[in-house]
């Protein structure tokens, strides 16, 4: 189940990554090979840096444990008691996120939104990796937080590490929401207290039957 998207050129290849990277919200639960991981992780690892710090941070996990930050987070989500404070969109940008959700929830998953059960349900997948085989956590060292010049180089990173994953036919998600949650990541996954996690990632095969993973989001010119 491995493919490759590519072009008669590199600028094709490219083109092709940057255009057909998606988050992916349903997996399949076909295991993937530690060595794809390895082998994207490992192309990941050339992308630029400040002074070649290369500032980012990282954790992935399967399996057993993969099962236990799930159930962790599902519980504090549950509860709706996060531990840390996510600063909110400023309001030149709620209508991306709102505008987001009626195309998830509303379109590809027909939840009305005054069925609070369903939408509840729904954003607790989060939290579940929307079932994906393999998991992320991001995070940055204490003295990245405060320096957008070092932390610039942990997007771009990801932002490599998404492309490499896609080039391998695999479906990839940023999960923002549960660094609401990072007291719980740290205690699982036996974290520093000081170091900021920064997002999670679903990493898996896509679900193709989905109509989720077929949502469409617009993007400015």
């Amino acid at each position: 189940m491995n493919h490759h998207i590519g072009g008669d050129n590199g600028h094709a290849g490219l083109a092709s990554l940057l255009s057909t990277r998606h988050s992916s919200r349903n997996f399949l639960p076909t295991p993937v090979p530690v060595e794809h991981l390895t082998k994207c992780l490992a192309m990941a690892q050339q992308s630029p840096s400040n002074s070649n710090t290369q500032p980012w941070r990282a954790i992935f996990l399967t399996g057993d444990t993969l099962s236990t930050l799930k159930k962790a987070l599902v519980s504090a989500a549950t509860q709706k008691d996060p531990t840390e404070i996510i600063t909110p969109l400023p309001t030149t940008y709620q209508h991306y996120r709102s505008s987001l959700g009626c195309k998830v929830y509303g379109e590809a998953l027909g939840i009305a939104r005054a069925d609070i059960p369903a939408r509840t349900a729904a954003v607790l997948r989060n939290f579940e990796f929307f079932g994906a085989p393999w998991a992320g956590i991001v995070y940055l060292d204490p003295f990245v937080h405060d320096r957008p010049d070092l932390a610039q180089g942990v997007g771009m990173w990801l932002q490599s590490l998404l492309l490499a994953l896609t080039e391998h036919g695999l479906g990839t998600c940023v999960l923002i929401s549960v660094a609401e949650y990072a007291a719980v990541i740290k205690r699982v996954l036996k974290l520093p207290d000081e170091v900021t996690v920064l997002c999670g990632l679903a990493v898996g095969y896509e679900n193709p039957d989905a109509g989720v993973n077929r949502v469409v989001v617009g993007r400015h010119a």
